[in-house]
């Protein structure tokens, strides 16, 4: 039997069991559908992160207060152990590497800002020009922080979008006085950039000189300080001096934590992927469920098809073309079914990129290429045994009705 005559065989049969065809198609176009929209859901997750990470900025290193017994966020962060402060001297000290092109040192707090009777509670970021191209941010209107002397305070500030919108509407912000806390600041530039930034929307920071911000919060503590390496090649070496200069000014101890960029987004990296292929292989589950529901569906097919089974033997099909012809279907239902679930899977990721836009919903390659193997064999190995069956069939017996 040519595989043309197989193919035609069996979607005949399978057109006169439309119904019982169809419930299969769904269960398997169901299965695969699952595997795209979690896998897509879990590297959207993956590249959200990812991208936030890499906002931050190239060759980045964050030094934070505290030690940590790894690489990422550790136990220090968490607990805000804090043995000793970072200070200005500190950062300052740093930027004597050569490995090191720029440095950052940021102060955090929240404060009441007003205009002219509007008022809301808003962060407050203190720190330096610099930290406009470690952040690589961009300028809506006007300038950023100036440069000069990091332990002069200045009153000057640069607010986000949001900030701008709320309090000065639609006047120009630019050169008008905004209270924050007990001071007033003179706005001198509206940040366009997006996103977040330690954890705080960037639309609606208030950015102040990194002194001006110690002396409205009254600490000479800093909260991070942010660092850029001259090149990629040059983090290691740079980090290797973060760590010595700070060991060095703090009398030894080594109280401080680095994190690598690169350290950060191998470790969400590996989080996304494993929790990628823990949805997939739940969503794999209802793929075998399925193949159950071909042995069944197939099964009762070749109880209610013994004459046709015995006709094709009196004919001079062999045992090998009876089971050939039963696999068939069954490899045809898992195709199409998992065709179906393709285009169901990738709509449904659609849709959900609609709703939820800061997400990609684009599930991996080895996911799709997973779902549609998976319900290729499920139909295969469960559609054996009818077959099987099938092909067992003594021919007088099956023309007899069995």
């Amino acid at each position: 039997m040519r595989i043309p005559d197989l193919l035609q065989l069996a979607s005949g049969a399978l057109l006169r069991r439309g119904a019982r065809a169809g419930m299969i198609l769904l269960a398997m176009a169901i299965g695969v559908a699952a595997v795209i929209v979690l896998t897509g859901l879990g590297e959207g997750a993956r590249r959200y992160v990812s991208d936030e990470f890499a906002s931050l900025g190239t060759h980045l290193l964050i030094v934070i207060p505290g030690r940590a017994e790894t690489t990422g966020a550790g136990a220090a962060l968490l607990v805000g152990e804090t043995p000793r402060d970072l200070t200005l001297d500190d950062a300052r000290a740093l930027g004597r590497s050569h490995a090191i092109e720029k440095y950052a040192p940021l102060v955090v707090g929240s404060a009441a800002v007003s205009y002219l009777g509007l008022d809301r509670e808003a962060p407050v970021l203190g720190s330096t020009a610099e930290l406009l191209e470690v952040r690589n941010w961009k300028m809506a209107q006007g300038r950023f922080l100036p440069d000069g002397d990091i332990d002069r305070p200045q009153s000057v500030a640069v607010i986000g979008a949001n900030i701008k919108r709320e309090l000065f509407v639609n006047t120009n912000a630019l050169g008008k006085w905004l209270r924050v806390g007990d001071r007033r600041f003179r706005v001198i530039g509206v940040l366009s950039s997006e996103g977040r930034a330690i954890g705080i929307d960037v639309e609606e920071l208030v950015i102040v000189p990194v002194a001006s911000a110690q002396m409205l919060f009254n600490s000479a503590s800093l909260f991070r300080i942010l660092v850029q390496a001259r090149s990629r090649d040059a983090m290691p070496a740079a980090k290797k001096f973060i760590l010595a200069t700070i060991a060095r000014r703090h009398q030894g101890e080594e109280d401080i934590t680095v994190i690598t960029q690169d350290a950060v987004l191998k470790t969400f990296d590996k989080i996304f992927v494993a929790l990628t292929m823990t949805l997939g292989g739940i969503a794999a589950v209802s793929l075998l469920v399925a193949g159950i529901l071909v042995m069944n569906v197939m099964l009762v097919a070749v109880t209610q098809r013994t004459a046709e089974v015995g006709l094709l033997k009196a004919i001079g099909a062999r045992s090998r073309q009876v089971q050939r012809l039963f696999l068939t279907e069954a490899l045809l239902l898992s195709f199409t079914g998992g065709l179906l679930g393709l285009v169901i899977g990738y709509g449904g990721a659609w849709f959900l990129g609609i709703v939820y836009p800061a997400l990609t919903f684009m599930p991996p390659w080895w996911a799709v290429v997973a779902a549609m193997v998976t319900a290729l064999f499920s139909g295969l190995f469960f559609g054996l045994l009818p077959a099987r069956r099938a092909a067992k069939m003594d021919p007088v017996q099956a023309l007899r009705g069995g």
